[in-house]
């Protein structure tokens, strides 16, 4: 019985170790010899620099931008959050001189600039009301642009900081491919994804 049990775990071993070997020699054939003449070389990959560059926009506008070194952007990204506050400015000014002509009103004054040289109002206490309510929606929305550029400001140098690391080279390609099928003689359409190692 031990004989029997010998021979069989003889036979199971035996079995592995030429499976294992047959394994090696045909990984062998199939192996890829890289050496260091083959190598491309690249740029590190830094995982923080986004982060980096959205929080340098985040504590000033622009910086994030100077950071990945897109200095073209800083113009467009000032002008955006400039032009919202001069609107927000603009439009404060014009809310606060309709409610004090409207609260002259109200107290029974009729010197505002609004009333004119006349008996009666060049604009009316109605339109007054109309006008504070369109220049308070305006300086709303000014405020909501100015925190739109600032929050795009951010997204931007986050996403550039991104794709800056994107490696885009001539090892990667994606091209069309034509062929003309030998049977039947009809063209063979396909897309075809190379990536080329050197």
């Amino acid at each position: 019985m031990i004989n029997k049990l010998f021979y069989i775990f003889l036979f199971f071993s035996v079995t592995t170790l030429f499976a294992q070997e047959s394994d090696t020699l045909f990984l062998n054939q199939d192996s890829v010899l890289i050496t260091e003449d083959s190598l491309i070389e690249t740029d590190d990959y830094n995982p923080l620099a986004p982060a980096k560059a959205a929080f340098y926009s985040a504590v000033l506008p622009g910086l994030g931008q100077v950071y990945n070194k897109k200095y073209w952007k800083i113009p467009i990204v000032y002008t955006g959050i400039g032009i919202s506050i001069y609107f927000y400015m603009q439009n404060n000014k014009d809310y606060n001189k309709f409610r004090d002509a409207y609260k002259r009103r109200l107290a029974g004054f009729t010197d505002d600039e609004y009333w004119g040289n006349g008996t009666t109002p060049i604009i009316s206490s109605d339109r007054l009301v109309d006008a504070q309510k369109t220049a308070k929606r305006n300086k709303d929305t000014s405020i909501a642009a100015a925190v739109a550029f600032y929050l795009l400001n951010i997204i931007d140098a986050n996403v550039d900081a991104h794709l800056s690391q994107f490696n885009v080279n001539d090892d990667l390609s994606f091209e069309p491919v034509f062929n003309i099928n030998p049977i039947d003689a009809k063209a063979n359409y396909s897309l075809l994804l190379k990536y080329r190692l050197k």
